[in-house]
């Protein structure tokens, strides 16, 4: 690695040290300030974030939003992002304290009810809302949970990632973990939280519709739960206007077994992709709109 970019990463873990630090030292309230803040300033202050974000939103809406429309959704995504960055930041010192009171869950039955029958829950979710604080919750009510999360660029960051996930409980496996330890886990009938709305070649997918579009998607928790008979659960924790969070928990997705394992594996997907997609619209400023979900190509549009 060259000497500039490890003084360049060396420069960066030191920082995020300090925010996290910085974001333990005051109070709640200030924090979620601060994190809105500097979300906004990023919006303002980055053409190049505020271009991808303005072009993805043309993707999967084409005119059925005006530039105005676009430009206020990615905004607020951004001051979003900065508030729950916030949160997470607070974990290892006040989560349970402080920060699980605020969450309220809508569907619960739904929860209870697949986690009760033993066989496993995959938690079918995405880059929306404070994903981080979604696992961290339902561990924390009982439901044992892993997130699956891809390592990051820099092992210091990673460690730092990895250890504010322990902090709460969290189980976290990585991507790069064999499949029978995933397998394993479901089996003894615990849960497992994905995220499936990016377009990745480090894991294993195929190309689904989303808005509109072929999207190269992961099916790698679609065939260890059929293996397992897991349910799947779309699920989100998003940001409400009182700086609260609310997590709703969808019915199990359920789809009629066709008798060929890969056209089943591509059923479920789809029905997983859609009710995900369903969410993102109802609460399209909480969204990672940065992320060019469709990058993987395919001959668009749908045909």
């Amino acid at each position: 690695m060259k000497l500039r970019k490890r003084i360049k990463r060396t420069l960066v873990v030191a920082l995020t040290r300090t925010v996290i630090r910085l974001f333990n030292a005051v109070p709640r309230r200030l924090a979620i300030y601060i994190g809105e803040w500097v979300g906004l300033a990023v919006w303002k202050l980055s053409g190049k974030d505020q271009y991808k974000t303005i072009r993805h939103l043309s993707l999967a809406y084409g005119d059925r939003l005006t530039m105005r429309e676009r430009e206020s959704i990615g905004r607020s995504f951004f001051i979003n992002m900065g508030g729950n960055l916030a949160d997470v930041f607070r974990f290892k010192k006040h989560f349970f304290n402080e920060i699980k009171p605020l969450v309220t869950v809508d569907g619960v039955e739904h929860l209870k009810a697949a986690f009760g029958s033993g066989k496993g829950v995959i938690g079918i979710t995405g880059h929306i809302g404070n994903f981080e604080l979604l696992a961290a919750y339902m561990n924390s009510e009982g439901y044992e949970t892993a997130v699956v999360g891809r390592e990051i660029y820099d092992k210091r960051l990673d460690k730092i990632l990895v250890e504010n996930r322990e902090a709460v409980g969290l189980k976290n496996i990585s991507t790069t973990d064999s499949p029978k330890k995933i397998l394993s886990w479901l089996k003894q009938g615990k849960g497992l939280g994905v995220l499936i709305d990016t377009d990745s070649h480090r894991v294993r997918g195929t190309f689904i519709p989303a808005f509109g579009r072929w999207s190269n998607t992961p099916i790698g928790q679609t065939i260890l739960g059929l293996k397992t008979g897991a349910h799947f659960l779309p699920v989100a924790c998003l940001r409400t206007e009182d700086h609260q969070y609310r997590i709703i928990v969808k019915p199990p997705i359920e789809i009629e077994s066709s008798g060929d394992f890969d056209t089943d594996v591509y059923n479920v997907t789809l029905a997983c992709t859609r009710e995900l997609e369903k969410i993102i619209d109802e609460h399209r400023d909480q969204w990672i709109w940065l992320h060019n979900r469709w990058r993987t190509r395919r001959q668009n549009p749908l045909d």
